[in-house]
C-alpha cells in the first residue's frame, strides 16, 4: 500500500481509502456489525492490521468513516433557491437501488448502535451531527427567504421528519424508500407542516 507519512498517522491514497471503504460496507451487508471485525478487513483489503488501527482507531471509526465517505452528497452542497427544490435535490442523490441498499445498512448499524458505545458515539460526531448541521442551514436560507415563519414550531423537527419518512417505509409498508415515495411524502407532510406553500 501506498502510504505518505504526515504527522500522527500515515496517509494513504484516496483510490486505496476508496477501496477500503467499499469493502468495509460490503462486510457490512453481508455479515453485520457485531461480526464485522479488523481481521476480515484486513484480509478482504490485504491490508495489516496496524494499518487499519493506525489510520482509524477501531472498528467503529473506521465503520462509520466508510458509511460517510459512501454518501452521494450532503444538504449542505444544495442551494436550489427554494425549500422544496431543495429536498427533493436531496433524494434525488441517490437512485432507488442505492436507496433500498442503504436503508438495509442503515438498520443493522441501528442496532448495533444500542450495544456498541463507541459506535454510538462516532455515529453522533460524525454523521448525525453534520447532517443536523447541514439541514438547519437549508432551513436557515429557507427563513431568510421568507419561506417559512422564524417562529415555526416544525423547524425543530425537519430531521425527526425526514429519518422517520425514510426509516418506516420498510416497517409500515414492507418497502425500501424510493425517490417517488419520499418525494411525495415531502411535498404532502413535510413541508405542510413548515407551512410551505408546495408548487
Amino acid at each position: 500500500m501506498t502510504e505518505v507519512a504526515t504527522g500522527r498517522r500515515s496517509r494513504i491514497t484516496p483510490e486505496r481509502e476508496a477501496e477500503l471503504y467499499g469493502a468495509v460496507l460490503g462486510l457490512l451487508r453481508e455479515v453485520g456489525y457485531d461480526a464485522l471485525t479488523m481481521d476480515a478487513v484486513a484480509a478482504r483489503t490485504r491490508s495489516s492490521k496496524a494499518t487499519l488501527y493506525r489510520q482509524w482507531g477501531g472498528k467503529a471509526e473506521l465503520v462509520v468513516k466508510a458509511i460517510r465517505h459512501g454518501k452521494p452528497g450532503h444538504a449542505d452542497d444544495i442551494d436550489t433557491g427554494s425549500l422544496q427544490g431543495d429536498l427533493h435535490a436531496l433524494v434525488a442523490l441517490e437512485d432507488d437501488c442505492t436507496m433500498e441498499q442503504n436503508s438495509a445498512l442503515m438498520r443493522g448499524v441501528a442496532m448495533a448502535i444500542h450495544h456498541n458505545p463507541d459506535l454510538r458515539q462516532a455515529f453522533r460526531e460524525q454523521l448525525i451531527e453534520p447532517e443536523i448541521a447541514a439541514f438547519q442551514q437549508v432551513l436557515r436560507r429557507a427563513v431568510d427567504r421568507g419561506e417559512i415563519r422564524p417562529d415555526c414550531p416544525a423547524l425543530d423537527f425537519l430531521v425527526h421528519m425526514m429519518v422517520g419518512g425514510f426509516a418506516t417505509r420498510t416497517l409500515l409498508d414492507d418497502q425500501p424508500p424510493t425517490r417517488a415515495f419520499l418525494t411525495a411524502y415531502i411535498d404532502a407532510v413535510v413541508l405542510p407542516a413548515l407551512g410551505v406553500r408546495t408548487v
